[in-house]
């Protein structure tokens, strides 16, 4: 489905201008909770309220959400403040139950969105209604995958859809709970322009400490939007209390935000840009050149019935270009990567060679 168009998500009263800003408490965890931070929240112009009615949990035994009791909770919050509501729908009855409480957006999220046949029932769940419908990059860094669980929804009709990046699971976690990975939702937006794109930095940092860089990188990035977890009492919250912020640093973290102008023009960088371009031409060249002497090495090999795969010769190669790229003010993890890519088509040329 390449030529997916979709509809604004905007709702009545609720700011176009960026970040539409969604924010509310990991869990419904209590009708007064709920109602306190609701209350918090609307004072400070946050007209997007969230929470957690049926949480997916790692391990049993964790709380994992009040479950439909909630639901009403959030009504109240619709009546007495004025605020559009949104929860997590993980299977059929999840939609069912939010619709009968008439939940404005409904969000799929990432251990859901990994799974094709929890989101072909949510898909065929939301037939023939026209609900908001969030969905959350899966678990592992997996765009077509992403894609996959927007072309279900799409697919059932629905055509008010946007995503949330929330980073993706990795066993290194010293800095990120969750690993943006930006790449991956810059390839998406690039795919699906008019896609509405949302930033979860609470997930993706883990930390509290981080919400607000990582709001404004995805500003940076020119996301949509931020949904935030925001806690009427963070310390005493039942899940995820770590990264949730009170409604006061929310607004505090979303007033210092610097919205750069997208629509700037950049003709004043187009002799840059050339440059650029002239340097990209360089580059496919000299790759070129790599290549073709990999195949005269491919051709060494056979002739003289040495094996294609030299570990020890590779370690040093990326030991001393990683060295040298940082030495440039290159990162060290991006040049790896570039040069895993390079060696693993040099590798397929000297194959070639040898089948030849």
């Amino acid at each position: 489905m390449d030529n997916m168009e979709f509809e604004s998500i905007l709702l009545p009263g609720v700011d176009a201008k960026r970040p539409i800003v969604i924010a509310g408490p990991c869990s419904a965890e209590t009708e007064e909770q709920v109602l306190t931070t609701a209350k918090q929240l609307s004072d400070k112009g946050i007209k997007v309220f969230r929470a957690g009615i049926w949480k997916p949990r790692t391990r049993p035994g964790s709380f994992e959400g009040v479950g439909s009791e909630g639901l009403p909770w959030l009504q109240k919050v619709k009546a007495q403040y004025g605020m559009y509501t949104t929860t997590e729908v993980a299977t059929a009855k999840h939609v069912a139950e939010a619709i009968k409480y008439d939940i404005d957006i409904l969000w799929i999220g990432a251990r859901t969105s990994a799974n094709p046949f929890a989101m072909q029932e949510i898909a065929d769940a939301l037939v023939g209604t026209d609900k908001i419908i969030l969905i959350k990059n899966p678990v592992n860094p997996d765009l077509d995958l992403w894609i996959g669980s927007i072309e279900r929804i799409y697919g059932a009709g629905i055509r008010k859809i946007g995503v949330i990046h929330r980073g993706f699971s990795s066993a290194d976690q010293k800095i990120y709970r969750n690993l943006p990975q930006w790449h991956i939702p810059i390839e998406l937006r690039r795919r699906y322009p008019t896609l509405p794109m949302f930033c979860d930095p609470s997930h993706i940092g883990g930390k509290r400490e981080l919400v607000a860089p990582i709001s404004q990188q995805a500003m940076d990035l020119n996301f949509d939007g931020l949904m935030i977890e925001s806690h009427c009492d963070p310390d005493n919250a039942w899940s995820d209390k770590n990264q949730q912020i009170t409604p006061d640093v929310l607004d505090y973290i979303i007033n210092l935000l610097v919205i750069r102008d997208s629509k700037q023009s950049t003709e004043n960088l187009s002799e840059l840009r050339r440059q650029i371009d002239e340097m990209d031409d360089q580059l496919l060249e000299v790759l070129a050149k790599r290549m073709r002497i990999s195949r005269e090495i491919g051709l060494y090999k056979k002739e003289h019935n040495i094996q294609i795969l030299q570990t020890a010769r590779y370690n040093e190669i990326l030991e001393d270009r990683i060295k040298q790229a940082i030495k440039f003010g290159i990162d060290g993890d991006c040049m790896q990567k570039i040069l895993e890519l390079i060696h693993e088509e040099s590798i397929r040329q000297q194959m070639n060679v040898m089948n030849e």
